[in-house]
C-alpha cells in the first residue's frame, strides 16, 4: 500500500500496489502493521457499506466526539464518490480546513480519517457503494454533524444534491454550535 500524508495532518490517501497477472490483479487493501507504522489507528471495531441509487446523494458531514471519537477507512466499491472530511480538533494549526478526494471503484484509492474529524461525500454515480472500516463503535449520544453548505466552511460539490437525510439537513450552523464543538473535541478538560 502506499500511504500519503495529505495537508490534513493524520489523514491520509492510500493507494493500492496492485500485482497483475492475466487474471486480473491482487492488492492488499489494510494491515494492521503498516497503518501502525504510519502512527494510524490499526483498529476495526465495525464494518458499515453505504449504497446510493442516484448520482447526487449527499451523506454527511458527520463525526463522533470524545470519549468515542471515530476514526474511518473509506473505500468506493462500486461507482464513486467526492469523499470531503474537516479537520475538529481545535488544537490543530488546521483546524476548520478541508480536503476532498475523488474515491471510485476503477482507483481503488482509499481514505483514512483520523479521529475527530467530520466526514461526508457525493456519489458522483448512480449505483454507488462505499464501504467504512471504523475505529470506534456507534455511539450516538456522542455524534453530531456539520451542515453540508454551511457558508464558513465553504465545501464544494460537484452536482445538485438530489437526495440527503432530514437528519443531514437539520444539522446546525457552525456558528450555533462551534464553541460547544471546540469543548466537546478538546482532549483537554475545559
Amino acid at each position: 500500500m502506499i500511504f500519503t500524508e495529505t495537508a490534513l495532518k493524520g489523514a491520509y490517501i492510500i493507494d493500492i500496489e496492485p500485482r497483475p497477472d492475466v487474471r486480473g490483479f491482487f492488492s492488499r487493501t489494510f494491515c494492521q502493521r503498516e497503518f501502525a507504522a504510519h502512527g494510524l489507528k490499526p483498529v476495526i471495531a465495525q464494518a458499515n457499506v453505504a449504497f446510493n441509487r442516484i448520482k447526487g446523494t449527499l451523506r454527511g458531514m458527520h463525526f463522533q466526539c470524545p470519549p468515542f471519537p471515530e476514526s474511518k477507512f473509506v473505500r468506493c466499491t462500486r461507482g464513486a464518490i467526492l469523499d470531503i472530511i474537516v479537520d475538529l480538533r481545535p488544537e490543530s494549526p488546521t483546524y476548520l480546513r478541508h480536503i476532498e478526494v475523488e474515491l471510485s471503484a476503477d482507483n481503488h484509492r482509499a481514505l483514512y480519517v483520523p479521529e475527530r474529524f467530520a466526514h461526508g461525500y457525493q456519489a458522483l454515480e448512480d449505483t454507488t457503494e462505499t464501504s467504512y472500516q471504523m475505529g470506534e463503535f456507534y455511539a450516538p449520544g456522542d455524534e453530531g454533524g456539520l451542515l453540508f453548505n454551511d457558508p464558513k466552511l465553504g465545501l464544494k460539490w460537484p452536482l445538485p444534491v438530489t437526495a440527503m437525510s432530514d437528519k443531514d439537513q437539520a444539522w446546525p450552523l457552525l456558528e450555533a454550535q462551534e464553541a460547544d464543538l471546540g469543548r466537546r473535541m478538546s482532549l483537554v478538560a475545559v
